[in-house]
């Protein structure tokens, strides 16, 4: 039997919302459902399956099924279609990455005596993901994780220099003005070029490097290092801890195979 908290609960929702938006988030749910009615046995769906479990009418269920096709979110038939297949494989190439890079940024680290960083791209720009600090020094440079780095990072120039879609670039480069956005286009040039990208976050004795982890077909996170200048400097592309965090992204990218 449902809560009566959560129904007045859910009421007090809908009741603050205007009505258009109350309407999208209904149709964003009842979406939602029919999606996760995907399992082990079943792998493809129908306006009678679904109008059965969710207690919907067929012509409704129907319009649905057609619209979440229309998207991309179902394929022909009504089984999973390429955008879910798209979604899957992305949170499976993270997966893996997660699975294999603690260990080699950990020998990253502790051969650089810098704090190792795993990003992967999100709404904004880079998401930190894992760190490994450096056991030796007697200062710490690190970051926590979860946090979104700016979009002169070098984590996210990295991820967007090798987006397969220009427009992931030039969404996230909107909020600039038109000389900030053209320096930027220029540093993802060079960071394809180089293959590492510095950031220029202008914090004085700071200096932080990454290199670009590959799946099979696109860009899927990026490795950087963090220190200070006198460690670091973009006018020295092959210095041995460049060489290092290029050799520990590549060893990353070998074990994805998505």
């Amino acid at each position: 039997m449902p809560d009566p908290l959560d129904a007045l609960a859910a009421a007090d929702r809908s009741a603050a919302l205007p009505y258009g938006d109350r309407g999208a988030i209904q149709t964003i749910d009842r979406a939602a459902m029919i999606l996760a009615l995907f399992d082990q046995n079943t792998q493809v769906l129908s306006p009678t399956l679904v109008a059965d479990r969710l207690g919907l009418n067929r012509t409704t269920a129907h319009r649905y099924l057609q619209s979440l096709q229309a998207s991309g979110f179902l394929g022909q038939g009504y089984g999973p279609g390429p955008l879910i297949n798209q979604l899957a494989s992305l949170v499976s190439a993270r997966q893996q990455i997660l699975t294999v890079a603690p260990a080699i940024m950990r020998t990253l680290a502790d051969q650089t005596g810098l704090t190792a960083v795993l990003s992967f791209l999100g709404r904004s720009g880079a998401v930190v993901s894992h760190v490994e600090e450096a056991n030796g020094g007697t200062i710490l440079l690190t970051v926590r994780v979860g946090t979104v780095l700016e979009l002169k990072a070098a984590q996210s120039r990295m991820l967007l220099a090798f987006q397969s879609d220009p427009e992931v670039a030039s969404r996230m480069h909107a909020s600039l003005d038109g000389a900030e956005a053209r320096k930027e286009q220029a540093e993802l040039a060079l960071a394809r070029r180089n293959r590492v990208a510095w950031a220029d976050l202008g914090r004085v004795g700071l200096a932080s490097v990454a290199a670009p982890v590959f799946g099979s077909r696109d860009i899927q996170a990026a490795v950087a290092v963090l220190g200070t200048t006198t460690m670091l400097s973009p006018s020295d592309l092959s210095s041995p801890r460049v060489e290092l965090l290029r050799d520990a992204a590549e060893r990353i990218s070998s074990t994805v195979t998505i």
